[in-house]
């Protein structure tokens, strides 16, 4: 197996992770799914900021681990979950890095959703 490199954060690449300080929810298929007051925003170079919210404040009933996977040369490893709501099951709807690179360590125990499949509101 070879050595996956691990790249660390730099001016050209910057990537800061900040608490958001505002109220999170997350619908998908218009179903409630996730709320929380504990979200960061991970904001990666010129990419769209993007909302961690602590897996505890995510409805355990949507979830079931999905077989994905995909790397990070930045944050590490990601796992998926699939999200049920509504009726309906989206797959690989959320990611997250149960053991992050230390750069982005504050994100460990928290999810992101895919922006096409969920809709994330920050008020």
């Amino acid at each position: 197996m070879s050595q996956r490199a691990v790249h660390q954060p730099t001016a050209e690449h910057p990537i800061t992770v900040t608490p958001t300080g505002r109220h999170v929810v997350v619908r998908v298929n218009g179903e409630v799914v996730a709320e929380t007051d504990a979200a960061l925003t991970l904001q990666e170079s010129t990419y769209p900021a993007v909302q961690y919210v602590p897996l505890a404040d995510v409805s355990p009933s949507a979830l079931t681990r999905s077989a994905t996977t995909t790397y990070c040369p930045y944050k590490g490893e990601a796992n998926y979950y699939d999200v049920s709501a509504a009726g309906t099951t989206v797959s690989d709807a959320i990611w997250t890095y149960e053991q992050p690179y230390p750069a982005v360590a504050q994100i460990a125990g928290h999810v992101a959703f895919y922006a096409g499949k969920a809709d994330v509101t920050v008020a």
